[in-house]
């Protein structure tokens, strides 16, 4: 389920300074960086993400989401 809270941040080893594409494990409410650096990739835009601003994501596709209506999309039609 994508999460739309502000999420717990468990950096490890984290360096907002790194340059790149951090690796992150997407949690319930949390992240954790596995590999520093800077900024994850949106799994619908493909827009790069700064970890600072990342709110949106999910943990049972391991994947982050730039907004509300990019998480929305990937979760598809409401019946």
């Amino acid at each position: 389920m994508a999460r739309f809270a502000r999420p717990g941040y468990r950096g490890f080893m984290n360096d907002v300074t790194t340059p790149g594409q951090a690796t992150v494990h997407f949690g319930d409410g949390e992240f954790a960086v596995l590999k520093p650096g800077r900024y994850v990739t949106c799994a619908v835009t493909e827009k790069p993400i700064p970890l600072e601003i990342l709110r949106y994501w999910s943990s049972e596709r391991q994947e982050a989401y730039h907004g509300p209506l990019e998480a929305l999309s990937r979760m598809g039609p409401i019946d």
